[in-house]
């Protein structure tokens, strides 16, 4: 019997590719297809705004960047959106859930979609992490309000202050996520959308408040700490400037993921964007740079100014806003870890679905389990920075296999196409290396032991039990 080549693709041994004509029927799918575009929108702002905003602003502005802030807000922002058009090609062409690990499935093979792969459940993970810290930040200040005090202990992980033990509060968010998404996408998809919609009220009066507190010397000098001080800045806040590559990890829970995930990829930026930009001038605006909380910069800001009442309200927004960073990017990793282990990189176990509400509910579990470990016991810019490498790497890849893509298979009906090919993705390409090139050393060692893991597990595991492995035995 012969096989035509196209029909599994091309390639051997560890580059063996995933064949086109798997991933781009929109009716193969296991999983509940239920979310529309304004959702899916709705889950793309909800991953990008959030910490950025409400944490990290005030940690990038205080320790790194002052008032220039803004620009690494939009260096990161640059870089971001050339990967995202790159994203919205694929997005309207492969309707698969994984993202850029299926992706690099289908371009470059599978070596590659394994360390994407792999990379992305760290980072993911780590960033559900972040945010929980974030938000147990405006917890801790709004409970110093309202004239509570909690015990040491349970206030942040240790060496982040006298008598910390663990964020407790961090450790009960993520654990409530995983609950939340074990209920089913349709259900937690209609609360996250409420939610965000609250978050951007939230940061609109922010903004419409804080413009009427500004004060012109806070912004002297706006390059306290240089130029390059903008660009670590960009490195360490990068993560905030995405959430649309974890949305399209969701593609087969959408309506219509052809039409629907390119338009949100993009609305989901354009709208942080500008509020990300509004937000950190009003921030500096209205407080010096040295003065700034770093854990709860805007609530502390209003304080400042003596408008307490509605810094508790900024910090009651904040938490409820957050929560909506933890649930995009634990939505992510759940299905990048569900596509490796249908694909035999990793054990089928975990890729097993509940009965019912059709998620993948056992890696679901263990990536709250995971995240709530890292939230409790590593400070916040130490996780931060762990979940940037590992994402800029996934752009590089992004955007290297939709330049090969284009010119490989240019007859495939794509409803989006990147402008200025090959001009755009290689500004991504570019920025994202750069911006690497500013991230910790501790960051790299951290990555190299996570690289060298995913390496020896290939190599024992994922390579041999490899469905793409037997489907080349069986053609033999």
């Amino acid at each position: 019997m012969s096989v035509s080549p196209q029909r599994f693709g091309r390639g051997s041994g560890i580059f063996r590719r995933k064949p086109v004509d798997d991933v781009t029927d929109e009716r193969d799918t296991d999983l509940n297809r239920s979310l529309g575009l304004w959702q899916l929108t709705a889950i793309g702002v909800g991953g990008i705004i959030g910490a950025g905003i409400f944490a990290l602003a005030g940690a990038v502005a205080n320790e790194t960047a002052g008032p220039a802030v803004l620009f690494s807000f939009l260096i990161a922002g640059i870089a971001s959106a050339a990967a995202a058009l790159s994203y919205a090609e694929f997005a309207g062409m492969i309707p698969k859930a994984g993202s850029a690990y299926t992706y690099g499935y289908v371009v470059l093979g599978e070596v590659v979609a394994w360390f994407i792969g792999w990379d992305l459940l760290l980072e993911y993970t780590a960033i559900v992490s972040v945010v929980a810290i974030g938000i147990s930040g405006y917890f801790s200040f709004l409970m110093g309000e309202i004239g509570l005090d909690l015990p040491a202990w349970m206030l942040g992980a240790p060496g982040t202050g006298d008598g910390h033990v663990v964020d407790l509060f961090a450790v009960l968010l993520c654990l409530l996520i995983a609950y939340l998404l074990n209920r089913g996408i349709r259900a937690a998809a209609r609360a996250e959308t409420a939610v965000v919609i609250l978050k951007v009220l939230v940061v609109l009066l922010v903004v419409g408040v804080g413009v009427f507190h500004i004060t012109s010397s806070n912004y002297d000098p706006f390059f306290p700490f240089g130029w390059s001080g903008a660009f670590t800045g960009a490195a360490t806040v990068f993560f905030a400037v995405f959430g649309y590559d974890a949305m399209s990890t969701a593609a087969e829970e959408s309506k219509d993921a052809r039409r629907h995930l390119p338009r949100a990829i993009i609305y989901s930026l354009i709208i942080s964007m500008v509020l990300y930009v509004l937000a950190t001038l009003v921030l500096t605006g209205m407080q010096n740079y040295k003065e700034i909380d770093p854990e709860s910069g805007f609530s502390s800001a209003f304080a400042a100014v003596g408008l307490s009442g509605l810094a508790d309200v900024i910090a009651v927004g904040a938490i409820i806003g957050i929560l909506t960073v933890m649930f995009t990017f634990m939505l992510g990793v759940t299905r990048v870890w569900y596509s490796m282990s249908r694909d035999g990189l990793l054990p089928a176990w975990f890729g097993k679905l509940h009965p019912t509400r059709k998620v993948p509910s056992r890696v679901t579990w263990i990536a709250g389990a995971v995240s709530a470990v890292i939230a409790g016991f590593l400070p916040i810019r130490e996780a931060a920075e762990l979940t940037n490498i590992g994402i800029l790497l996934a752009f590089v890849v992004v955007c290297v296999a939709i330049i090969v893509l284009r010119y490989r298979r240019p007859e495939i009906p794509r409803t989006f196409k990147v402008p200025f090919m090959p001009v755009v993705p290689v500004v991504g390409i570019v920025f994202s290396i750069w911006l690497i090139t500013f991230l910790d050393p501790v960051t790299w060692l951290r990555f190299a032991v996570w690289f060298l893991l995913g390496l020896i597990l290939y190599a024992l595991y994922g390579r041999h039990h490899s469905k793409l492995n037997a489907r080349a035995d069986r053609r033999d």
